[in-house]
């Protein structure tokens, strides 16, 4: 690879100061099929492109994180078919990858991208993992995050291809060695993990009500159900809001953190980009506030491209100055 070309403003290492190194619970990764419309692409008129990405949340979490400039190592039980040009994509992707052995098939989903809304066309889940197996992954997955500045715990789908103890029981072992965790995690996944205390809780207003941590999602009940987590160990939970300002609580109290508005190209993945920008803020060494400013605005940015999990890190970087922090109010009228 050549010098860095400093005038170039896309050229993200230019500046970049060397990342920390994140790791990455991917149980669920997908081959992403995706079918697209480019008219502009010189003898396409007429015929649609095809692109293939790697995909599932933990492989958009990975993708923004290295588009953060970290260094990114991420564990998923890969395997058949699939599961070699999978693995392919993420390397080109700037990923390193990581598994216990052969896992028994990698998911794959085919994606219409024609229209204004993301269609699933077809989806072939991932089967689940054998005891065995389970064994090596969680041993790959420990080592990992072991030897990194933090982990990112994601979600499982389909739900019975891991049990939420592994979940629980990883993040125990990790917080037991001092290495921060941000789970981003759903369904009782999510409250396996809970009662291990993680560093922090990421979780959409709409999750706190479907698990039943909440009764409804005014300002004032998510905020309560906060300081409850907080209360119990959690080490600072941030609730996304849709288009609303994030909610953060933490022992020293609660606020919002708000975004500019920007025209929406994907619905899909700024809550994916908003955990990978917490964690690469806290592996820096960043207060938890500053984190989520970074993830904040790597969510907010993400929306306005095409492509989850994608971005450029001195754009986000500069549009986390933007990110503008209020008290949350206890009536809960903002």
């Amino acid at each position: 690879m050549g010098p860095s070309n400093r005038n170039d403003p896309l050229d993200d290492t230019a500046t970049a100061e060397p990342g920390p190194r994140i790791a990455v619970l991917a149980p669920s990764p997908q081959l992403v099929v995706e079918i697209v419309d480019e008219p502009e692409r010189e003898g396409n008129e007429g015929h649609p492109t095809i692109h293939l990405h790697p995909g599932g949340q933990g492989a958009w979490v990975a993708s923004m994180a290295v588009a953060l400039g970290a260094d990114v190592v991420l564990s998923a039980p890969l395997g058949g078919e699939l599961g070699e040009p999978l693995r392919r994509l993420l390397i080109a992707a700037g990923i390193t990858v990581k598994d216990g052995g052969d896992g028994p098939g990698t998911g794959a989903s085919v994606v219409d991208l024609r229209g204004e809304d993301r269609v699933t066309i077809a989806n072939m889940p991932s089967p689940p993992l054998g005891r065995h197996e389970v064994d090596d992954y969680y041993g790959v997955a420990l080592v990992d995050a072991l030897e990194s500045d933090a982990a990112i715990v994601t979600g499982v789908d389909p739900p019975e291809l891991l049990s939420p103890e592994f979940f629980g029981r990883l993040v125990a072992d990790v917080r037991a060695a001092n290495i921060p965790v941000v789970a981003d995690v759903a369904a009782d996944v999510a409250l396996a993990v809970i009662r291990e205390g993680p560093t922090v809780l990421k979780i959409s207003h709409e999750e706190t009500l479907a698990v039943g941590l909440a009764k409804d999602d005014a300002l004032g009940t998510l905020r309560t159900t906060a300081e409850k987590l907080v209360a119990d160990g959690v080490g600072a939970v941030v609730i996304s809001r849709a288009e609303k300002p994030a909610l953060l609580v933490t022992s020293d109290g609660a606020r919002l953190f708000a975004a500019p508005s920007v025209s929406t190209v994907m619905h899909r993945g700024a809550g994916d980009s908003m955990t990978a920008g917490i964690a690469v803020g806290i592996a820096r060494g960043m207060s938890i506030e500053d984190a989520l400013r970074l993830g904040a605005a790597a969510g907010a940015l993400n929306v306005a491209r095409h492509g989850l999990g994608s971005g450029r890190r001195e754009q986000i970087e500069r549009f986390a100055e933007q990110i503008e922090v209020s008290d949350a109010n206890v009536d809960g009228s903002a």
